[in-house]
């Protein structure tokens, strides 16, 4: 007699995250620059919307000395799309997967873009706070 196993599909949610360029390309090791052309990260204030697998956090790692990141919340994650989304020719009825923001109203955090985020700069994992920062560069 064999018996079968049961397996409940758990649909596991995962997190999109969104990754904002905040310094330039000027001056930046080869490897850094690959990765941030791969996550369509070519200009400054360049937002980009990823899935929270492992290997796109390694890539975050490897570029958290120049971009801030964070989870975002699906109400930023809609008004990001119909605000600053660019039609896609190539797919229809799509948008680019990248989003060119303005610089933040009321600017940067108080220590620049220079310091992390846990230490009163910008540069870093921000958590939820990234859609604060979100909504004032939208």
């Amino acid at each position: 007699m064999t018996e079968t196993k049961e397996t409940k599909t758990q649909k596991v949610e995962t997190k999109k995250i969104a990754i904002i360029l905040i310094r330039g390309l000027i001056g930046i090791t080869v490897d850094i620059k690959d990765t941030l052309y791969l996550l369509r990260m070519r200009k400054k204030h360049t937002c980009v919307v990823v899935e929270n697998t492992p290997s796109n956090m390694g890539m975050i790692k490897k570029i958290k000395d120049y971009v801030t990141y964070g989870e975002i919340n699906d109400v930023v994650l809609k008004e990001l799309i119909s605000k600053r989304g660019k039609p896609n020719h190539k797919a229809e009825g799509k948008t680019k997967p990248f989003f060119e923001l303005a610089p933040p109203r009321g600017g940067f955090e108080r220590k620049g873009i220079k310091k992390t985020f846990q230490q009163g700069g910008v540069l870093g994992y921000r958590g939820n706070k990234i859609n604060d920062l979100l909504k004032r560069m939208i």
